[in-house]
């Protein structure tokens, strides 16, 4: 179930807690105790029609245990291989004895723009070899370029789903005040809690920083920001009803999701306007059209964000963002997206648009 538990951004050293991050979009009722369910349908957690858009960092949490093998190696450089197939261990950059994972990337706003909103979210497998314990889903550290680490509490918990083998979680929290204090450059991430070893459903896990921004210099666009939890043995449809889209418009979509494979074809991102039009297979370079979830962590452009570290094959953990401006030469007024998995047994945490609106 979902738990809310007030966002609180506290530093470790001092564990005092500071002042609570605001928050920006509409609040969401308490939800009440109850059972598990199957499903956790997505909702929106942010809309904004600004100038400006979206941009995000993200990362793995574990990769295979022994980097030095001919193996290990040339997956992390991007051969294909899964989880499945590696004894996995965790990724610790920060050279700090008190963490067991750690991980960095970039966070990169337009010169000109204000942070208006940001969310980080975090997940994994707490069962592979081990089975970790779910209590500590809701905590992680987080570091602001230069900074120091802070402990962070969800202000939404997924309940674990223990599922085709595996045992998944999504977390996140509002860190707003933090993003938007801090700016841009390499962001922190520690103590996800992930399983290791080896399973056949396999060890993954990584973090998304998601940050919508505002800026005067860059075109009118409608901002949306959903999340939940689910398995895609049913597919995510999202829809932006009453967001009317001109033709020719530019859009980025991104998505965060879990236990993709690469080389399993299946899983599909489709985009479609509304009316008769036939949806667009989304895809590029790094994600082909027909396996969209095969553990990348990519955007458009020929500069990507930094990584700390930069795998290639991030074995089970996906944070992609496509632009699909070409699926919009037409108008229309039912923008919709449709992400599924055939094959692959995959998990959705989140996806956020921001596509040009009229004026």
């Amino acid at each position: 179930m979902r738990k809310y538990l007030g966002p609180l951004l506290r530093t470790t050293a001092s564990a005092v807690a500071l002042a609570a991050l605001p928050a920006t979009a509409a609040a969401r009722p308490v939800a009440p105790p109850s059972h598990e369910a199957p499903r956790l349908f997505f909702e929106r957690r942010h809309h904004a029609v600004q100038h400006g858009g979206f941009v995000r960092a993200a990362n793995a949490t574990i990769s295979c245990r022994v980097p030095k093998s001919a193996a290990c190696r040339a997956v992390r450089e991007g051969r294909t291989a899964v989880n499945s197939d590696f004894d996995m261990f965790y990724v610790d950059v920060d050279k700090d004895p008190n963490t067991y994972n750690s991980s960095r990337a970039e966070v990169r706003i337009p010169a000109g723009g204000r942070v208006t909103y940001a969310r980080l979210y975090w997940g994994g497998n707490l069962r592979v070899g081990e089975q970790k314990p779910p209590k500590d889903n809701g905590r992680v550290l987080i570091a602001e370029p230069g900074g120091k680490y802070k402990e962070l509490l969800a202000d939404t918990v997924v309940g674990h789903r223990v599922a085709q083998g595996a045992d998944a979680y999504q977390a996140s929290a509002d860190v707003t005040k933090l993003v938007r204090n801090s700016g841009s450059g390499l962001y922190t991430v520690a103590q996800v809690n992930t399983a290791m070893g080896r399973s056949a459903a396999g060890a993954w896990g990584g973090w998304t920083l998601v940050v919508a921004y505002e800026n005067r210099a860059e075109p009118l666009r409608d901002l949306s920001l959903w999340d939940g939890f689910d398995s895609l043995r049913y597919p995510m449809v999202i829809r932006l009803r009453g967001t009317r889209v001109p033709a020719g418009a530019g859009g980025r979509v991104g998505l965060v999701a879990y236990d993709g494979d690469r080389g399993i074809a299946g899983d599909s991102l489709t985009v479609s306007t509304g009316g008769k039009r036939k949806p667009v297979a989304l895809g590029d370079a790094a994600d082909p059209a027909h396996d969209v979830l095969n553990s990348t962590i990519s955007e458009p452009g020929k500069a990507p964000a930094r990584r700390v570290p930069a795998f290639a094959n991030t074995l089970g953990y996906d944070s992609d963002v496509f632009d699909f401006r070409s699926a919009l030469r037409r108008d229309g007024d039912q923008l919709g997206f449709r992400l599924v998995s055939h094959r692959d047994a995959a998990w959705a945490g989140a996806l956020f648009v921001a596509v040009d609106a009229r004026r």
